[in-house]
């Protein structure tokens, strides 16, 4: 199957009659504006998720009066592939975007979702990280891209102690990958402003300010809560050590391949972490702390680019969405970092907030990818959609969140001579890692979220559930095959 008609067929009939719409909220003579968020490595523990420890004040008001979805899901759990992904409408089978070089090398002439605004009259600007690469950030915006600068050098913000840590690893480890990476963690007496998102924070305020009377398609890109977990001291202290619970799971699943395993390289390069093995208890609570942390910085960024776009009346026509580009593990299955089809990598963050829509402060349940972002975005602001996008409009959820658009989320990750394509459906998560040379299946995962939501047991190989497997791997094949090219 590989027209775009019997896509849709396999998608649903919601999913047809959301390609259809064309009513008088969402018609083609809509000018929105675009408050385009994205927030890296922000998995969904936030208080709007139901993780009441977590102080996200201001996500949770976004999410009060829009629609949270609580099983959105990226097409990779890696910044560059799901964000090419994203902006392009492409899965990351798309010319190898998988392999994470920049989207236009990989797709040439590739119709990305900021460009598409673009020729239709709008103003777009990317502040901070929207795109992985800075060459993709040369194609579709108005004017340059904007990074903050400021007292840091690579990634970390460096006072005196963080200088000496970061040149005292540098000395023990001079061939490491990963040099000079310093600290994993800090949390300096310091303004907002002195780490990267609160410049970032500021300039989108400035923006705001000076499109107020255009049409604009402003993305920001936050980089916390992404290592190095830094944020200044007063949001580290709105947690106290003793309430860190570590993770319910730190073990392996259970029957689990080795290709859906990693070992969480991109952390053990930051000073002070073990180079291999496990990861003491008392240093996982200081990451999780952290993590916390920079959350919260975050949340208070966003804070104040909501306020303003508030003090400056535009909500009334303003589509804002929020996004985290994947999940992350903060020890759960024994790993750190991303980089796995588990549930807890390719979950995200995902709100979007319409001015008309009808279920204000709702929630869906729906299975969404994000490669539906960029079609839905369309629709909102009453842009034809084009035709090679790979995902599917969702906006009759925001009027009605309990309809289903599709039957399954699919993401994909490679592991050397192996690519894992994972399927999630309404009650399965469903892998099969396919050796690339010889095309052969070589390991199987299979996890029952009815009894196992964690992910904590792989039943692929189980006698009684051969039946099941095949079909999933049947219906996994389908929605390849069906996804329009």
């Amino acid at each position: 199957m590989s027209t775009r008609r019997e896509f849709l067929k396999l998608m649903g009939t919601a999913a047809a009659a959301s390609i259809m719409l064309q009513d008088s909220c969402f018609g083609k003579t809509a000018r929105k504006n675009v408050l385009f968020i994205a927030v890296d490595d922000l998995r969904p523990q936030l208080g709007c998720y139901g993780h009441t420890q977590i102080h996200s004040p201001n996500i949770d008001r976004l999410a009060a009066s829009g629609m949270l979805f609580e099983r959105a899901y990226c097409q990779q759990a890696i910044c560059m592939a799901s964000r090419a992904s994203l902006m392009s409408g492409y899965r990351p089978d798309k010319g190898q975007i998988y392999n994470c070089k920049p989207l236009y090398s990989h797709v040439p002439g590739a119709l990305a979702l900021n460009t598409h605004f673009m020729h239709n009259g709008y103003e777009t600007l990317s502040l901070g990280k929207i795109y992985h690469h800075p060459e993709d950030e040369t194609i579709g915006f108005s004017k340059p891209a904007f990074h903050p600068e400021g007292k840091w050098v690579g990634r970390h913000y460096l006072d005196s102690e963080s200088i000496k840590i970061a040149a005292a690893y540098d000395k023990q480890f001079p061939n490491a990958g990963r040099r000079g990476m310093g600290p994993a963690y800090e949390h300096p007496d310091v303004s907002d402003s002195d780490y990267p998102d609160g410049i970032i924070a500021d300039r989108a305020i400035e923006e705001l300010n000076r499109l107020k009377d255009q049409p604009f398609f402003l993305a920001v890109g936050f980089l916390r809560p992404h290592l190095p977990f830094n944020a200044p001291q007063k949001y580290w202290d709105l947690y106290k050590e003793e309430d860190i619970k570590l993770a319910d799971n730190p073990f392996y699943p259970e029957g689990a391949p080795q290709q859906a395993l990693n070992q969480w390289g991109e952390l053990r390069g930051y000073h002070g972490m073990p180079a291999n093995g496990p990861m003491p208890d008392d240093l996982a609570k200081k990451l999780i702390h952290a993590y916390y942390a920079c959350v919260s910085y975050v949340d208070a960024q966003i804070g104040r680019v909501l306020d303003r776009l508030d003090a400056l009346r535009l909500r009334d026509n303003t589509v804002v969405m929020l996004w985290g580009d994947h999940g992350w593990k903060l020890g759960e299955h024994a790993m750190w970092c991303k980089h796995t089809n588990f549930e807890i990598d390719t979950r995200s963050t995902l709100i979007v907030r319409n001015p008309q829509m009808k279920a204000a402060g709702q929630r869906t349940f729906a299975l969404t990818e994000f490669v539906d972002i960029y079609p839905t975005l369309c629709d909102l602001c009453g842009l034809e959609k084009p035709s090679h996008l790979q995902g599917i409009s969702t906006v009759v959820l925001l009027n009605d969140p309990k309809k289903n658009v599709k039957t399954a989320a699919l993401s994909q990750y490679p592991k050397g001579d192996f690519m894992g394509d994972s399927m999630r459906t309404d009650r399965f998560r469903y892998t099969e890692w396919q050796n690339l040379k010889t095309g052969e299946v070589a390991a199987r995962e299979l996890y029952d979220h009815q009894g196992d939501s964690a992910e904590n047991r792989n039943i692929a190989n189980l006698a009684k559930h051969a039946s099941l497997v095949k079909q999933l791997s049947k219906e996994l094949h389908a929605f390849h095959n069906a996804t329009p090219s």
